[in-house]
């Protein structure tokens, strides 16, 4: 993999990470499409580390917030917080260790990715149509959260999207665009962290090369802007747009692996 390449793949994840059209999928189906040589799954760890960068930076101050009052104040609101991110986050640990092995072999194949990109479109245009978006971040439970780690353990399955399926189960449980979007970026915290750290333990020195270090810096980059971007937008767009992406993609999987 050359930089180029690695810088290509990073803004696909910046994208791909808090846009609900699924990063892991594009990070499949890039190199798929131009015929690039598969990065692997570690590579894919990094970018999501970059991407987490991304998070801490737009967030720090409300993670230290949250993290101190969780610690400190546990039944305050941001208290409380902390602890509805730390119970979602068993969830998709869980199934990620679980069907680690899957993840880097079966579920990397580009027919079943357009398929959960189809899947989960329909799902995301059903849950914002039908979602009562009354509800806010103070307005969470121990069932929202719960709800929310679940669904986020079947984003294992390249297509379906992490942030693409807690956006969806909150916007199902009533919260609005923005806050639905705003505590699945939250999420992303706890969960990369916990991959990262598990899978990153078969790094080597030799893999820290210049696409590598690009790759990171590209993704946290463009994460930054990403965040920005659909934080704004759902304040006035809906997630309609993003559905059609989803089908839009699929049917071009679909096309290509026909004509090939």
């Amino acid at each position: 993999m050359n930089v180029l390449q690695a810088a290509v793949l990073g803004v696909v994840q910046g994208v791909g990470e808090f846009l609900p059209i699924s990063s892991s999928a594009h990070l499949v189906l890039v190199p798929w499409l131009f015929h690039w040589p598969d990065h692997g799954l570690m590579f894919d760890v990094a970018l999501h580390l970059g991407t987490m960068l991304a998070v801490i930076v737009y967030f720090w101050r409300e993670l230290l917030e949250i993290v101190y009052f969780g610690l400190a104040q546990p039944r305050s609101q941001d208290g409380r917080l902390f602890w509805y991110l730390v119970v979602a986050s068993v969830p998709g640990a869980l199934l990620g260790y679980l069907f680690e092995e899957q993840a880097e072999t079966i579920f990397r194949h580009p027919l079943l990715i357009a398929g959960t990109l189809t899947t989960m479109g329909l799902i995301l245009w059903w849950a914002d149509m039908r979602g009562r978006k009354t509800r806010r971040l103070e307005d969470l439970s121990w069932t929202d959260s719960i709800l929310i780690g679940i669904s986020q353990g079947l984003a294992i399955i390249p297509g379906v999207s992490r942030s693409g399926i807690t956006m969806t189960t909150g916007l199902i449980v009533g919260l609005q665009r923005e806050t639905a979007a705003h505590f699945s970026f939250l999420l992303s915290v706890p969960i990369i962290a916990g991959a990262a750290l598990y899978k990153l333990r078969e790094l080597s020195l030799a893999m820290l090369d210049l696409p590598f270090i690009v790759g990171i810096v590209t993704a946290a980059v463009v994460g930054y802007l990403s965040i920005r971007f659909l934080l704004n937008y759902l304040r006035r767009g809906s997630y309609l747009v993003f559905a059609i992406y989803r089908f839009v993609l699929a049917l071009i999987i679909l096309t290509t692996a026909w004509l090939r």
